[in-house]
């Protein structure tokens, strides 16, 4: 099961969905509340409102998920694992935010590894409840700078202003919630959304040693799918 990340949805996995699929998987994806093609009022995003869907979803198959989180996506993720942990074979983090119990997204990018993180220094907030808006240049300078021209336009098309409470909610994660459920995480090193230090402090906390890395920005599912996708194939099985 693939979670997207902010200002984007299910969308976001069109290039490497296929690829999981020739390799015999199952894919599944869902959009977040308030993202994507869903409707949810701006008033109603919670971080516990994500964590619902990503249970939800997960309920939906017999058979327990592999829970691959993009970007925002991890807090969402993490969060609704330690909901349901019983659906979750394993999850991998690609680029991805990591939280510790009590941490926020946003108290995340305020450690000193967060330094450079293009998605803060550009985010313009409006409204009430408050919804960011990143514009296209900033977007293509955060998310988007190893895809081709045509990808990177297409991307930022289909953004959609992110609500921002989630941002601000901590996880609360029971202690040895994730005891068995082994977890992985792939790093991005040409990420300026999330820095690469950031993403090692964060995996490091969560005693996480598989990882991998792969040198593009921060959206690889469109800018090298074929690398993530031999990734993901490595630690989903057969």
């Amino acid at each position: 099961m693939l979670v997207h990340g902010a200002f984007s949805g299910a969308w976001c996995w069109e290039r490497l969905a296929p690829l999981l699929e020739r390799a015999g998987h199952s894919v599944e994806t869902l959009d977040l509340p308030g993202a994507g093609d869903d409707s949810t009022p701006v008033a109603e995003v919670t971080l516990e409102a994500y964590a619902d869907r990503v249970c939800a979803k997960l309920r939906e198959r017999d058979e327990r998920a592999v829970l691959v989180p993009h970007s925002m996506g991890g807090m969402a993720a993490t969060q609704a694992a330690a909901r349901c942990p019983e659906r979750v074979a394993r999850m991998v983090y690609v680029a991805a935010f990591l939280p510790q119990d009590g941490e926020s997204l946003l108290a995340l990018t305020q450690l000193p590894e967060g330094e450079g993180d293009q998605i803060q220094a550009n985010l313009v907030v409006e409204g009430d409840p408050p919804v960011g808006t990143l514009a296209p240049t900033a977007s293509l300078d955060a998310i988007y700078l190893a895809c081709d021209d045509q990808v990177a336009s297409w991307a930022i098309s289909r953004q959609r202003p992110q609500p921002v409470v989630p941002f601000t909610e901590p996880a609360s994660l029971p202690e040895g919630v994730f005891d068995d459920i082994p977890r992985s995480y792939v790093v991005c090193t040409r990420d300026n959304s999330i820095p690469p230090a950031l993403q090692r402090r964060m995996l490091a906390a969560a005693g996480i040693t598989d990882v991998t890395e792969i040198e593009t920005d921060h959206a690889p599912y469109l800018s090298a799918p074929e690398e993530l996708a031999a990734a993901l194939n490595e630690r989903a099985g057969p």
